[in-house]
């Protein structure tokens, strides 16, 4: 292999190296703990490896609750009530919503071209749209590691 032919693959793969692996949504879909009755479960998903680079903590109500890991989905369940979403790099992005018992939410992690560097903007995807996009992602059981 010449070097111009391993730098051309390395340059390739490279922007892979930092998405999310392991089983599909398809393969655990019917394996995650059930939804307690009292409590709504929130699932937070970036169906794309564009600017895999920019992987900036996602907090719930301020709290870190994973990272806009490419590729990758988790999710967290918790009780009622309101709830705000944000995403920082140069720029903060938020999303607010409201939780009810036994209702399931799904954030979109989108990324957006920023003026230095790229922005995750979470946005509210309803339950149809959400299930055809994390068909194809990989589970992140622990998203805070």
């Amino acid at each position: 292999m010449t070097t111009r032919t391993m730098l051309a693959t390395a340059a390739l793969l490279l922007p892979l190296s930092g998405c999310a692996t392991g089983a599909k949504y398809t393969e655990v879909a019917s394996t995650l703990p059930a939804l307690a009755p009292s409590q709504g479960r929130i699932y937070f998903y970036r169906p794309s490896a564009f600017g895999a680079g920019v992987q900036p903590a996602i907090k719930l109500n301020g709290q870190k609750v994973g990272t806009a890991k490419p590729h990758g989905f988790y999710f967290v369940d918790r009780a009622p009530g309101n709830y705000e979403v944000t995403a920082a790099t140069e720029t903060e992005k938020k999303l607010t919503f409201t939780l009810e018992p036994n209702q399931e939410r799904f954030v979109r992690l989108r990324i957006q071209m920023g003026v230095f560097v790229g922005r995750i903007v979470p946005e509210l995807v309803d339950k149809a749209d959400a299930e055809g996009e994390l068909g194809k992602l990989s589970f992140i059981p622990d998203p805070l590691k």
